[in-house]
């Protein structure tokens, strides 16, 4: 006979642990994912436009959003800190991983390696100090208007309105930090710009829609 661990009810209770871990992994997984797509920048011509981790952001701020929505701020702040420090984790495990020996055949996996992950900790420090501000305020800000609107309605208010002051922190915070001194400044200012208002399209066109499907899904299910 197979030895089966048993099943802890208490663990196991229907709406008290799934649907926070899948919205917490999913932003973890979009937040590692924007830092490493971040060393690739989205041209135009002789223009840069942004960098290829802004088409996750408007996403991750999605969850973000459908966190404080449904489990308050207490609760995103956590979930925010937590994917705070997997990304410092990132950053010290593959800054380990630069510096380990490698058979030279090896050497130009290695040389690519490198030049990835050597950058990827300043784009990641960027991330942290940019993420933390946007994110706090992009909570807190929905929780402030959804308490002044008292109803609960009009939700794309507060997801596009509490965006448009996360973005403002992640972006500006972002683009100083992570480039300056290796790009144009206007190129800088250009990115600035263009993320910013990118960041809102997407989140007007795929984030809004997305929460409201899955803030709708989690209070009927689990309210």
């Amino acid at each position: 006979m197979e030895n089966k661990v048993p099943e802890n009810p208490l663990k196991n209770r229907k709406g008290d642990f799934t649907p926070l871990v899948v919205v917490t992994a999913i932003l973890v997984t979009l937040y590692l994912i924007a830092n490493l797509m971040a060393v690739k920048i989205i041209t135009i011509g002789s223009l840069s436009l942004f960098d290829a981790g802004t088409i996750t952001f408007p996403f991750a701020y999605m969850l973000g959003d459908v966190l404080a929505e449904v489990w308050g701020y207490k609760t995103a702040k956590k979930i925010i800190i937590l994917t705070f420090i997997c990304n410092a984790l990132l950053v010290i495990f593959t800054s380990i991983g630069v510096v380990l020996p490698y058979p030279e055949y090896m050497e130009d996996v290695q040389n690519a390696y490198a030049t990835i992950y050597t950058y990827v900790p300043r784009i990641v420090v960027a991330s942290l100090i940019s993420f933390l501000l946007g994110e706090l305020a992009n909570a807190k800000v929905l929780v402030w208007m959804k308490n002044k609107q008292r109803d609960g309605k009009r939700l794309w208010m507060r997801t596009i309105g509490s965006s448009c002051v996360g973005y403002l922190f992640d972006t500006v915070f972002f683009v100083l930090i992570a480039f300056t001194g290796t790009a144009p400044m206007k190129d800088i200012f250009s990115m600035i710009a263009v993320q910013y208002a990118a960041k809102l399209v997407i989140e007007a066109i795929a984030g809004t829609p997305l929460a409201y499907a899955a803030i709708g899904y989690l209070k009927r299910r689990y309210p």
